[in-house]
């Protein structure tokens, strides 16, 4: 396991993350503990089975990422994913009452043009 402080990973966040590729990194904040950065490569972890899918969604529920990147992070095809997220009763638009009568007057005015 290799450490780093926070000022450290201020200044020099690139070697962390390079640490992190092949162990666990521990993040110090005043001599504490405070943090623990784990490289996805780390054990396969993002290859285990249904890790891609379960952040993919988790972020793009969070707001994280778009559906579409959302979707490639999962390796899935953007219909699928959006399929899939919809079985989940996960909204993919998330417009309140308000923004969706706008959009719909922008539409009508549109289409008149």
């Amino acid at each position: 396991m290799k450490t780093v402080n926070v000022s450290g990973l201020k200044n020099n966040p690139s070697e962390a993350l390079r640490y992190s590729h092949d162990d666990l990194v521990l993040v110090m904040n005043r001599n504490e503990p405070d943090a623990l950065i784990v490289g996805v490569d780390t054990g396969n972890i993002i290859d285990m089975p249904g890790v891609r899918k379960a952040m993919a969604t988790a972020l793009f529920k969070d707001g994280e990422l778009s559906i579409a990147r959302s979707a490639k992070l999962a390796k899935m095809a953007l219909a699928d994913f959006i399929e899939h997220i919809s079985r989940l009763g996960i909204p993919i638009i998330n417009q309140t009452a308000e923004e969706v009568d706008q959009d719909m007057d922008t539409l009508e005015q549109w289409l008149q043009q």
